[in-house]
């Protein structure tokens, strides 16, 4: 377990995964820099693993993961989940049933923001996840909703009349 302050990158674009996370506490935004502009794709809070796909590739990473609080998170390697999987053999189930469900959420995720529109998602992320809008600036919200900061601007103001 370790402490992150705002604003550390746990993973670099370009650089090997060597470690997975699980948020204790804190929030960590997935993201990639497209022409110096932020592409959000995820954020992260308390109870949620982070498993970069670099980790499991063995590839250097596409993307940045960097904390957006002050975090603290438990740090996973492969020697250590090798290790519980000796100590606890009913984990290794139960693992493979947690990537089935993060695996089945992400494409959820994916198919949901392919058909639904951009006033759509941000009601989603309303219901789905109310406190991220007040934890996370609205231009990394607009981002990962895949609009301009004004455009949600817009949506809030026709959504709270």
């Amino acid at each position: 377990m370790r402490s992150y302050k705002k604003g550390t990158v746990l993973l670099s674009q370009g650089k090997l995964a060597k470690e997975c996370f699980f948020i204790l506490q804190g929030c960590v935004m997935s993201y990639y820099l497209v022409d110096g502009e932020f592409k959000v794709t995820e954020f992260f809070t308390e109870s949620q693993p982070i498993t970069p796909v670099s980790y499991t590739t063995k590839k250097p990473s596409q993307y940045f993961l960097e904390c957006m609080e002050d975090s603290i998170i438990s740090i996973g390697t492969p020697e250590r989940s090798a290790e519980l999987m000796r100590k606890l053999p009913r984990l290794a189930a139960m693992g493979a049933s947690i990537m089935e469900d993060q695996l089945a959420n992400q494409r959820m995720k994916y198919d949901e923001f392919i058909k639904l529109s951009p006033e759509e998602r941000y009601q989603n992320l309303r219901e789905t996840s109310p406190n991220l809008l007040n934890r996370v600036p609205q231009y990394l919200i607009a981002s990962y909703l895949g609009i301009k900061p004004e455009s949600l601007s817009r949506i809030r103001k026709r959504l709270y009349k």
